[in-house]
């Protein structure tokens, strides 16, 4: 049975799917005409059809007579990334178990996977949310031979889900399954990973104690096991509807994942054949609502209030940073997931996972339960979890009813906030975006004199430098995605951390990105209009009071009207050179900006 929507959860819905109308009126047009005319290869010349089967071995005849459906394989697999490294594996599998099906599968193309982990503070991150538009381009060219009935989109981490899903959708007539790899096991805990960076930026102790620690944490396949962006995506694939049930958090390499793997092709193939609708049509205004409620009772990543927006619009449906701040006042914490806790993903997993937290969302009418999904016949279908029959197979069994952990996982009625944790905060300086679930109540409201940088490096030399032992608020500007792409500032957390440790009032303020990784500093982030295109946060000055009030969503520059319009926008730097980000210019300068989604594709 589906539970009735919570008052707010259905006015939200209402709104969008209103706002959305003409746009996915035309969307969904757009999808009807692509369906016309049967089996999509069936529209190929002979020649078209030889070369798309020439290598095809045993799957040649099948793809000739037409009557099985062809499933497309799009992978962000590298052998770099620990996240998508298991990846490598996965196209035996799904083509062995299409067959089961009377499916056949190829390999359709392949999309860049970058890791933040490993370009956070250098030049390289200034592609990072960037390629999230190459991806989804990549997945078009990926699909544009016109071979598929179906497709599998095997993606992790951070850039790569979204940019997979607008790719998607751009052939959003065909049914898509998502095929995650799982997280690494646990290593070094997180807490004392945090306090060892942090001696680190205070220089206690030297590289080699800090590359053991990071060794200890990431350690194998696997995505990292705090709450990120990358984990928070398999979130959302689930809640979304994309992912088989319980399939976010299951290790690599292991029988149960493979076995995942393996039903999610023989699922993939069993939708195409039967004419299921296409992810385009799966996806509606239901869908990203239930996205953001997932989100927010997860205390999920910053980055989707970037990334929900874009992917929504790709599909027709035009979600705002308003929805989301109207969401987070009535859903409730549920899950305290690193760095919103001492837990990792493989804990929130054990202590019921997806599933408990699902069937809790549903009971309290936060989620929508009739919202479609590639399992059963609705989300509603999803408060399970998966187990390794007899056979080897997968099959689904009921979640638990209690947590296996409060400290972790909460029912709905004992939450750990009574809200999300997302606020959208307005003013003198813009809108912007804070997560207050990690942010001590104490640390919420900070008034005090600003100190601009206008780069990271800027703001650890002033540091070292031992110029920041004070109240301050830290402006750093011109890192929006017409400036630099928009990069993650995450290098500057140990640094801003010491800071409030030692008893001072910290806040960041910053065009950028703070990352699904933020924590108990408070981050106003996603500042816009960014300095680049003439937003007021280059007004500000050294001493000028900044307040960043997450209680009443208040950023504003504490300094009169009138000195405050006679101050021009300082200039910033744009443009790099050297890394590659030359090639990129053409996507930073038709950006649309952080509320509408910081993309260069609509």
């Amino acid at each position: 049975m589906v539970e009735p929507l919570h008052p707010t959860v259905a006015e939200v819905t209402a709104r969008v799917e209103e706002r959305s109308r003409d746009l996915r009126g035309g969307y969904l047009e757009q999808l009807a005409a692509a369906r016309a005319g049967g089996r999509t290869r069936g529209r190929l010349s002979c020649t078209n059809l030889a070369h798309g089967m020439a290598a095809a071995g045993i799957d040649q005849p099948p793809l000739a007579d037409m009557k099985w459906p062809n499933l497309a394989i799009v992978s962000a697999y590298n052998d770099m990334l620990s996240a998508h490294q298991p990846l490598e594996r996965f196209p035996a599998l799904i083509k062995a178990a299409a067959r089961e099906v009377t499916a056949t599968a190829q390999f359709a193309g392949g999309v860049p996977a970058m890791c933040d982990g490993v370009t956070q503070g250098q030049p390289g991150m200034e592609l990072s949310l960037l390629s999230r538009d190459v991806i989804a381009m990549a997945t078009a060219i990926a699909l544009s031979h016109d071979m598929f009935d179906g497709t599998l989109a095997l993606g992790v981490c951070d850039k790569i889900v979204p940019g997979l899903v607008i790719g998607a959708l751009s052939y959003g007539h065909l049914p898509t399954v998502f095929v995650p790899a799982g997280p690494m096991t646990s290593g070094l805990a997180n807490d004392e990973k945090s306090r060892i960076r942090q001696q680190f930026a205070e220089g206690k102790i030297g590289r080699a104690e800090l590359l053991d620690a990071e060794s200890r944490a990431y350690h194998g396949p696997g995505t990292c096991t705090f709450y990120g962006t990358a984990n928070s995506n398999q979130m959302l694939m689930e809640v979304m509807g994309l992912h088989l049930p319980g399939a976010a958090f299951v290790n690599p390499n292991t029988p149960l994942r493979d076995a995942l793997t393996a039903e999610s092709a023989r699922q993939c193939g069993r939708l195409a054949r039967d004419g299921a609708p296409g992810i385009g049509e799966l996806l509606d205004a239901r869908s990203f609502v239930n996205a953001i409620v997932g989100l927010l009772a997860t205390g999920g990543s910053t980055n989707h209030t970037l990334h929900l927006v874009a992917m929504a619009r790709a599909a027709g449906i035009v979600v705002t940073w308003d929805d989301f701040t109207d969401l987070s006042a009535v859903t409730p914490l549920l899950a305290r997931i690193y760095p919103n806790g001492s837990a990792d993903v493989n804990h929130f997993h054990a202590a019921g996972g997806m599933g408990f937290l699902t069937r809790e969302l549903l009971r309290g009418g936060l989620l929508n339960g009739a919202a479609g999904s590639i399992y059963g016949q609705s989300l509603a279908d999803y408060t399970c979890e998966p187990h390794l029959s007899s056979d080897g197979r997968v099959e689904w069994v009921e979640a638990p009813q209690r947590s296996g952990d409060e400290a972790v996982l909460r029912p709905l009625d004992n939450p750990f906030a009574a809200s999300g944790g997302l606020r959208v905060l307005d003013g003198n300086l813009g809108r912007a975006v804070i997560k207050v679930s990690a942010v001590k109540p104490e640390h919420r409201v900070v008034e005090a004199p600003a100190m601009v940088f206008d780069d990271q490096q800027s703001l650890i030399d002033a540091f070292q430098a031992g110029r920041m032992n004070h109240d301050l608020v830290a402006v750093v500007r011109g890192q929006g995605p017409k400036a630099n792409g928009m990069p993650e500032l995450h290098k500057l957390t140990p640094q801003l951390g010491v800071l409030q440790d030692r008893g001072h009032a910290v806040a960041l303020v910053t065009d950028g990105r703070m990352s699904g990784a933020s924590g108990k500093v408070p981050a106003a982030i996603h500042v816009t209009p960014e300095v680049a295109d003439g937003g007021p946060l280059g007004k500000v000055r050294d001493g000028d009071m900044i307040r960043v009030d997450a209680e009443t969503g208040v950023l504003e520059a504490k300094v009169s009207s009138a000195v405050w319009d006679m101050r021009e926008v300082a200039p910033v730097q744009t443009g790099a050179i050297g890394y590659g980000r030359e090639l990129f210019a053409a996507l930073r300068a038709a950006n649309n900006g952080a509320e509408a989604g910081a993309a260069s594709l609509f």
